[in-house]
């Protein structure tokens, strides 16, 4: 079968590459509908990469956010025209103590290797993950960044003591917000306080507990625990607020990245006695998780949509481009692109 790949080949360049795409093996061809950009997508985009890691990297297919349907399963684990989710961490082995997705010798869909961009994608079966009967694919083209967070959490679930009174999440952006709701969904019981810097998008999380601007934090407000989902240089700011606010013998969640060493108060850190674990990408049941707590909170959903900003129709390079410089330009919100290649 002729397959499209659509690689980056330098800074805000992509080029079509021909190729073909084998029916006689045991993975599963799909055809894209639904790509979502990601922070991680834009910095190849924009070359705001290291000049030696563009240069390892490129040209390639960019996009780790996806849906699309079925169009060849040998398996028959799937049917034709089934909706399908893409997971794009591929593990090349097993291990009973370290998850998939921090694996060394795990691979990342367009970090390394060709992502979502092009008009056919052939996997394992067991990276797909169907989506069932009713879902926003517009809002599930993005699971694999809210599985991110149902992966952090349920990581702080085996971590962290059993006192969660109140959460605190530091960051008032895509990754913050998505945290919030699912932190929510699956600790109801907890109180959740969101500290950011935007009034505006502090207003989108209605239903935390309390917001609050990172400037005008209360006198002995503390909590029990927190995630810090800034990341970049703010993460410094977040983590030694956090580490102030935050109880005696807490868990700290750190989500956000960031391209440089991020200096911590490790002073603070041994007083208080407190745990500090990071969480990366995810891995397949993270997918079939999140998928669960759609199905078993369908208002997440709706929360969801609150942050797709731009759907754009994708025919054509220019449409590509188009739908990066657009990203580029939101404030907050995920740009979709509809792959109608």
């Amino acid at each position: 079968m002729l397959n499209a790949v659509y690689r980056l080949v330098a800074p805000r360049r992509f080029e079509v590459e021909f190729g073909e795409v084998p029916l006689f093996g045991q993975e599963v061809i799909v055809r894209p509908t639904h790509l979502s950009i990601c922070h991680a997508d834009q910095r190849y985009y924009q070359g705001s990469r290291p000049a030696e890691v563009l240069k390892q990297k490129l040209p390639m297919a960019l996009i780790h956010e996806g849906i699309g349907k079925v169009v060849h399963d040998p398996t028959g684990q799937f049917s034709y025209g089934q909706t399908v989710i893409m997971i794009p961490n591929t593990p090349t082995e097993h291990d009973d103590i370290i998850a998939e997705n921090y694996l060394r010798s795990s691979k990342f869909r367009a970090s390394g290797f060709d992502g979502f961009m092009q008009e056919y994608v052939s996997l394992q079966p067991d990276r797909l993950v169907v989506l069932p009967e009713g879902i926003d694919p517009v809002v599930a083209a993005f699971t694999e960044l809210v599985s991110v967070s149902v992966h952090a959490l349920q990581r702080f679930d085996r971590i962290a003591h059993a006192r969660r009174n109140m959460i605190g999440i530091w960051g008032d952006g895509n990754l913050g917000y998505i945290t919030a709701i699912f932190c929510k969904a699956m600790f109801p019981d907890t109180k959740l306080a969101v500290f950011g810097v935007d009034n505006e998008k502090l207003a989108n999380f209605a239903f935390a507990d309390a917001t609050y601007r990172v400037t005008d934090i209360p006198e002995g407000l503390l909590v029990d625990h927190a995630f810090e989902c800034v990341g970049g240089a703010a993460s410094q700011s977040a983590i030694d607020q956090i580490i102030d606010h935050i109880q005696p013998e807490g868990t700290i969640g750190l989500l956000g990245v960031s391209e440089y060493p991020v200096p911590i108060n490790t002073r603070m850190v041994l007083e208080k006695g407190l745990r500090l674990y990071g969480s990366s990408r995810s891995g397949r049941s993270d997918f079939v998780k999140t998928v669960e707590l759609y199905q078993s909170h369908p208002e997440i959903v709706n929360y969801l949509d609150a942050i797709v900003g731009a759907r754009i129709e994708v025919r054509s390079m220019a449409d590509m481009v188009r739908a990066f410089e657009m990203d580029i330009h939101k404030s907050m919100g995920k740009t979709i692109m509809h792959w109608m290649q």
